[in-house]
C-alpha cells in the first residue's frame, strides 16, 4: 500500500506537480499581499452634460496619506477622478503632477486609502526572473497575471505634436497586460513593487516603468512641484558590450551606442553623431539609459556637460550645454 502513490506518480511526475505547487503558493501569495493595495481609477472631466470618462486604468497606493502611483497617460492631464479598491471602498482623487517622459504620475486619494504598498528596486531584477502584475484590465478589478522578465532596458518612443521622446530603461514582461492595466503593479516575488505597468507593445510582450533610484527621484519631484525639471541632450541610444579591444583601451565593458541625434539639439552642437559610443559622462562611466538620466536633471541645466565618446576607434572629448527640456504636448 505504501508504495501505492510512487507506482501511480513517477518521481519526475511528483517533481513536476511539487514545482507547479510552489509556483501557485508565490503567485497566490504575492496576488494576496498586492492587491489590497492596488486600485482601479477613472479620470473624469467636466462638460455641460456633466462628468465625461475620459482616461481610466489602476493606481498603487505608496505612502501612508494616500499618495498613488499611476501612469501619466492614464490622467491625461485631467485633474480629478474616483479610485475603487479591491475591498469595494471608494475615494475621490486629485491629480498631483505627471511626467510624460518616464509615463508616471502622481494622484492622492482625498478619503482614507489603504496602507502603503512596498517599494522595490528594478535594478536587482535578472531576465528570466518571475514577476507578477495586479490591475484592472478590461473593467476586471483585482486581476493577476505573472509570468517572467523578457528583457531589461527596453526604450519606448512617444510623439506629441512635433515632440519627440523616449521613455528609456523600460522592463519587459511577457505577463498578460490588458486595457486597463496601465497603472497597475508589477510585483517580485516578495510582493514588492518593482514597476508600474505601462503600455501593451504587442501579443504577450508588456512594458513597465522601473521602480529605482531614478523614478525615486521623478516621483519626489511630482509630490513636491507637481512636475520634472530635465536637462536635455537630445539623443536616442541603446547599450552595447564593447569588444575586447575597446575594453583593454577603455576599461570599461559597455557603453552607449547612439542611435539618432536630434537636430539642432545640445548634443548635435557638441558635435555627437550616429555610431559614437558614449564612455562617459561629467566624467563617470555610463552604460545604460537609466545611468546617463540620472546624471540629466535639473541642476545640469545650462551647465558643461563633458562628454567621453569612443568614435571609429579613437577616444573624442566632447562639451555639451544641455538646455531645459520643455513640456511634452
Amino acid at each position: 500500500m505504501s508504495t501505492e502513490p510512487e507506482e501511480l506518480y513517477p518521481k519526475g511526475q511528483q517533481d513536476d506537480d511539487r514545482a507547479l505547487d510552489d509556483y501557485s503558493e508565490t503567485v497566490i501569495r504575492v496576488a494576496d499581499t498586492v492587491t489590497p493595495h492596488v486600485a482601479a481609477i477613472e479620470m473624469t472631466s467636466k462638460s455641460r452634460a456633466g462628468r465625461v470618462r475620459m482616461g481610466s486604468g489602476s493606481a498603487v497606493v505608496f505612502t501612508d496619506d494616500g499618495y498613488m502611483l499611476t501612469n501619466a497617460h492614464v490622467v491625461a492631464g485631467i485633474q480629478s477622478g474616483r479610485a475603487v479598491f479591491a475591498n469595494g471602498k471608494h475615494s475621490e482623487v486629485e491629480l498631483v503632477g505627471a511626467d510624460p517622459l518616464s509615463d508616471l504620475a502622481v494622484v492622492r486619494g482625498l478619503k482614507s486609502t489603504p496602507p502603503p504598498a512596498m517599494l522595490g528596486n528594478a535594478d536587482s531584477l535578472r531576465v528570466g526572473q518571475l514577476v507578477i502584475a495586479v490591475g484592472n484590465p478590461l473593467g476586471l478589478a483585482g486581476s493577476v497575471t505573472a509570468g517572467v522578465v523578457s528583457g531589461l532596458g527596453r526604450s519606448i518612443p512617444v510623439r506629441a505634436g512635433e515632440h519627440r521622446r523616449v521613455i528609456e530603461d523600460v522592463i519587459q514582461t511577457d505577463a498578460a497586460l490588458n486595457p486597463g492595466n496601465s497603472g497597475g503593479a508589477l510585483a517580485d516575488t516578495r510582493g514588492r513593487i518593482v514597476g508600474i505597468n505601462t503600455a501593451v507593445a504587442g501579443l504577450g510582450l508588456g512594458l513597465a516603468v522601473p521602480i529605482n533610484a531614478t523614478t525615486r527621484r521623478i516621483i519626489a519631484s511630482l509630490r513636491k512641484d507637481g512636475r520634472v525639471r530635465r536637462a536635455y541632450l537630445g539623443l536616442v541610444s541603446t547599450p552595447i558590450p564593447l569588444d575586447a579591444s575597446a575594453v583593454v583601451r577603455t576599461g570599461q565593458k559597455e557603453g552607449l551606442r547612439v542611435v539618432e541625434v536630434m537636430a539642432g539639439s545640445p548634443a548635435e552642437q557638441s558635435g555627437l553623431e550616429p555610431g559614437d559610443l558614449v564612455l562617459q559622462a561629467q566624467g563617470r562611466a555610463v552604460s545604460s539609459a537609466e545611468s546617463l538620466q540620472k546624471l540629466l536633471f535639473a541642476d545640469a541645466i545650462g551647465q558643461p556637460f563633458p562628454l567621453t565618446v569612443l568614435r571609429d576607434g579613437r577616444v573624442v572629448q566632447l562639451l555639451a550645454v544641455p538646455s531645459e527640456m520643455g513640456e511634452l504636448g
